[in-house]
């Protein structure tokens, strides 16, 4: 047996959380490396796709799969901000103050169905995923580490929906869906599920201080300045095209490459390449980008991913690093 370092041992939990996931979300492997990528990079996560296809299921997963404190949010139109961040109340009889925490006080959070409250209650969130703290009363707090926020939308039903604004969208590191799965794991669900429930199964396979650790191993992964540059000219490109009205902010190029350094040390190494760069492109850029799509001419049907495809074809990849 050869001789593990550190970094391995980190990783090694990595695989662990993977393959805990893998049990109940069966065959969606690219999609739940994306999670874990965002954990590990310190970002969180939108999950849009339409009911019924694991995204509840998936954030479960991977609170159950770390020993870390989780709450649920459901996001309904009478949901307030002081859920989600807390209030203070006062004792009527002793006159003192008192914070109760909202539900974000927790080290993963499910933001389910996040599209159904209003933008009030939507913008409670913006703080603590940009500062990782809340405020309350004037007085702020720092949240339990490691942090993340896991949102869930439905793009299908619009009735009642509140759309998240461009704000909120760029504090989401990464934007995926799960999509649908093959017939051969399809069939695997419904033998998993035949008379038991898989996730009530799961038990805790890494810790908090594993995703700490793993955190601060990310931060060491090298990113190379010919990269930057490549992500940069990306970004830059993004602000020029014709078919974007709003392009790419700074915040969107420093998500890119945290995103890329963490797809490296996914696949095993401690440096950043170009082919990481553009596994995490439309992940981390596509919810970023507001098209011009309203006044029609040729580019009016393209998507955001498409446009983003046309950008990567054009920008000058570097040589080596």
């Amino acid at each position: 047996m050869r001789n593990m370092n550190k970094a391995d041992i980190k990783l090694e939990a990595l695989d662990r959380i993977k393959k805990n996931i893998a049990k109940v979300l069966i065959g969606k492997n690219e999609v739940i490396e994306m999670v874990l990528a965002a954990y590990i990079a310190g970002g969180h996560v939108l999950i849009e796709d339409v009911p019924g296809l694991g995204k509840t299921t998936l954030v479960s997963a991977l609170a159950r799969s770390v020993d870390c404190s989780f709450q649920r949010i459901q996001f309904t139109p009478d949901v307030l901000p002081s859920d989600v961040a807390g209030y203070v109340s006062f004792d009527m009889k002793t006159g003192e103050k008192k914070v109760n925490f909202g539900a974000v006080m927790s080290q993963i959070v499910l933001a389910d169905e996040i599209n159904r409250t209003s933008p009030k209650t939507q913008s409670s969130l913006l703080e603590v995923m940009q500062e990782n703290q809340v405020t309350i009363d004037g007085v702020s707090y720092p949240v339990p580490q490691p942090f993340i926020v896991l949102a869930t939308q439905n793009p299908v039903e619009q009735v009642g929906t509140y759309p998240l604004p461009e704000a909120q969208l760029d504090r989401f590191l990464i934007k995926i869906s799960i999509g649908y799965p093959s017939l051969a794991d399809e069939k695997s669900i419904l033998l998993n599920n035949k008379g038991r429930q898989p996730l009530d199964e799961l038990e805790s396979v890494a810790s908090a201080e594993d995703i700490i650790a793993l955190r601060e191993e990310h931060a060491n992964i090298i990113c190379a300045e010919p990269v930057m540059d490549y992500i940069v000219r990306i970004a830059d490109a993004t602000r020029r095209d014709e078919a974007i009205v709003l392009g790419v902010s700074p915040r969107g190029s420093l998500a890119l490459m945290k995103a890329a350094m963490a797809k490296a040390m996914l696949s095993g190494r401690n440096f950043t390449l170009p082919d990481d760069v553009q596994a995490m492109l439309k992940p981390v850029l596509a919810h970023r980008l507001v098209l011009a799509n309203s006044g029609g001419g040729i580019r009016a049907k393209e998507t955001p991913g498409q446009v983003l495809d046309r950008i990567m074809r054009s920008v000058k990849v570097p040589a080596s690093t």
